[in-house]
């Protein structure tokens, strides 16, 4: 395919699952995007093993009598391009030298990963998507599927989402990068045959964990309580639980993720700017004249993509002729609340799906 870049990049791989069964008329399959570390593995179990085995990253959402329920819906879930599980990314074998691609891996988008998609849509037979719904980057996916293919979404569920990055993301983007680069087992990415740079991989996961979270969860879940001591250690080892907790989440981190396609991914989010895409008048381009149903949702504790960036979006669907619906969340856990079970949540999107005709 060719990129936005203008780039032509192949052959490229792109790993899926589905759940639940495609109608004849094919018109019963929802696409679900996930967030940046996230993966294709959406709800159950790959084996019996449920006790060793962990389900899928939305598996309260998804599945037979859920929100998303498996029973009437086709559900798609793809990892995104540039990723490590499964999909082509940095780590993928370049097959022009049978190495790891590192830093000869192009660049690629939040259009490119949807490009990737639409691929596979195409091959799957399906003519139109009943919905595609996704949070955070998911939810950038979301909108991009909107503005390049609008005549393929009857409706949308952007959850936890912007239509581009404040200063203050990239920022944060930024730190986590430069984290992972400043490592000396990086090695300009090629890392792939010796030692990896997990230290500055975990690094930048506890600063992009910590945007995730709110003051009221952290202070609630931590507050300045010691990791299993009575008084401070008066070194650099860990005192307070907070410190143990974001080095686990750290350690963690770096067993299931690639530091290349962290770089990649966090660029790709930062480019994201549906906002350049808007007219004069306010409306969306290519979106203009269909009539897609929208579901957005926010989070009032998200400081990451805080609430009046999704009432932008709102804002712009609406100048835009679109039927759009809104819901902020009272939610104390921060931007990572829509990957927490909960029933508003869950019977928002029910009722939001029901009412496709």
């Amino acid at each position: 395919m060719t990129l936005e870049s203008g780039a032509s990049f192949g052959p490229i791989t792109i790993t899926y699952e589905t759940y639940g069964t495609l109608s004849e008329e094919k018109d019963n399959a929802i696409l679900i995007t996930h967030a940046f570390t996230g993966d294709a593995h959406v709800a159950g179990y790959h084996s019996d093993d449920t006790e060793q085995e962990k389900a899928g990253w939305w598996d309260f959402m998804v599945g037979p009598g859920k929100g998303i329920d498996t029973n009437r819906y086709f559900v798609i879930c793809t990892n995104i391009l540039g990723s490590c599980m499964g999909t082509t990314g940095p780590s993928s074998i370049n097959p022009e030298t049978g190495k790891p691609y590192g830093m000869d891996f192009p660049m690629v988008t939040i259009g490119d990963m949807v490009e990737a998609q639409k691929a596979l849509i195409d091959h799957l037979q399906i003519p139109k998507l009943l919905s595609v719904i996704g949070g955070s980057v998911g939810g950038m996916q979301v909108l991009e599927w909107c503005a390049r293919y609008p005549e393929m979404v009857r409706s949308a569920v952007p959850i936890a989402t912007t239509m581009r990055h404040s200063a203050l993301a990239i920022a944060f983007n930024e730190i986590a990068r430069q984290a992972i680069m400043a490592d000396p087992n990086w090695q300009q990415g090629e890392y792939y045959e010796g030692e990896k740079p997990d230290l500055g991989l975990a690094v930048a996961r506890m600063v992009g964990h910590v945007t995730y979270l709110s003051d009221e969860a952290m202070r609630r879940k931590f507050g300045r309580r010691l990791q299993d001591k009575n008084d401070f250690s008066y070194d650099f080892g860990v005192d307070f639980q907070v410190e143990s907790y974001l080095r686990y989440q750290g350690s963690k981190f770096v067993r299931r993720f690639d530091a290349n396609s962290m770089l990649y991914i966090t660029k790709a989010a930062d480019y994201f700017d549906l906002k350049d895409r808007l007219t004069e008048n306010g409306c969306l381009g290519k979106m203009h004249g269909y009539e897609s149903k929208f579901l957005v949702i926010s989070y009032s504790s998200d400081w990451l993509y805080p609430t009046y960036q999704a009432k932008e979006l709102v804002q712009a669907l609406k100048r835009n002729g679109q039927d759009v619906s809104f819901c902020e969340i009272e939610a104390d856990c921060g931007h990572d609340a829509f990957l927490i079970p909960d029933e508003r949540l869950t019977n928002l999107i029910r009722g939001f799906l029901n009412g496709i005709s």
